[in-house]
């Protein structure tokens, strides 16, 4: 018996190839939905993503990433706010319900202007019929923990705007499943897990993020804490797998999609 019963899905960054073949290569692997990177899309077209959809009868768990958009700096926030409106009009185009966007990362985040560029997001949001996943990254600048961006997302106070748990930032920041305590399950966007074979070393962390996570079960991290955590607190959203790995990422995508749902499954599956 699976702990949580939410859809699963699998993030395409783990897998090599075109995105036709990304996203067969999930659906034939068992996944529910995938997480689709803007290049995904790039890549192909609209009309080819959305074939490809109906053809697997694969969903979207989101759109990602609209990167430093909070906080940015008056020289370049019409620029960023021009990036956004693009990025939530392709969500509407691939038929997504939600767009992924991490809290600041640049140093020179414009820390007093966050709560109403959010706003101004989820208002544009909330006119395409979009919600927005915001996610607290290890790096980012002024909210890189879980309680912080839900106290950010609190102070919005949207409707549309929830909260991204990511495996992978929460415990290379050295924090634990306690972050979670306080956090209506209802508000969590969607889970991503993933883990490493060696805890992050300061000043690597986004370079170890970015090509060498590893499946979760396979690396030295409590992911099974972290199932039984959402699970105690009634969570029943999307959870699935954002891996970036280089290795696994040149290898046969239909092979690479098998080994991360029986990861899946395993941890899904762990003991209370």
């Amino acid at each position: 018996m699976t702990l949580l019963p939410g859809p699963r899905f699998l993030n395409t960054v783990l897998l090599g190839g075109s995105t036709e073949l990304k996203l067969h290569a999930a659906a034939a692997a068992g996944f529910a939905q995938v997480e689709l990177w803007r290049e995904d899309v790039e890549a192909a077209s609209v009309d080819a993503v959305r074939d490809a959809l109906a053809r697997t009868g694969l969903h979207l768990t989101d759109v990602q990433v609209l990167l430093d958009f909070d906080g940015a700096p008056a020289a370049t926030r019409a620029a960023k706010r021009h990036e956004a409106r693009l990025l939530l009009d392709m969500a509407v185009a691939v038929g997504a319900g939600t767009v992924l966007v991490p809290a600041c990362t640049a140093p020179d985040c414009q820390t007093h202007t966050v709560t109403a560029d959010l706003r101004w997001l989820c208002r544009q949001a909330s006119a395409r019929g979009l919600r927005i996943a915001y996610e607290a990254m290890a790096w980012s600048h002024l909210h890189s923990t879980v309680p912080s961006a839900w106290q950010q997302i609190q102070a919005v106070d949207a409707d549309n705007l929830d909260l991204v748990v990511d495996a992978f930032h929460l415990f290379a920041a050295g924090r634990g499943v306690d972050d979670l305590q306080g956090i209506p399950a209802d508000r969590i966007a969607l889970v991503q897990l993933s883990d490493v074979t060696a805890q992050p070393q300061p000043g690597a962390v986004k370079q170890q993020a970015r090509h060498a996570r590893c499946l979760p079960g396979s690396g030295i991290w409590p992911v099974a804490a972290l199932v039984q955590q959402l699970a105690r607190m009634g969570y029943t959203g999307p959870i699935g797998l954002e891996v970036f790995n280089d290795a696994m990422k040149a290898r046969d995508p239909a092979e690479v999609a098998n080994e991360a749902m029986a990861a899946l499954d395993r941890v899904l599956g762990a003991p209370h």
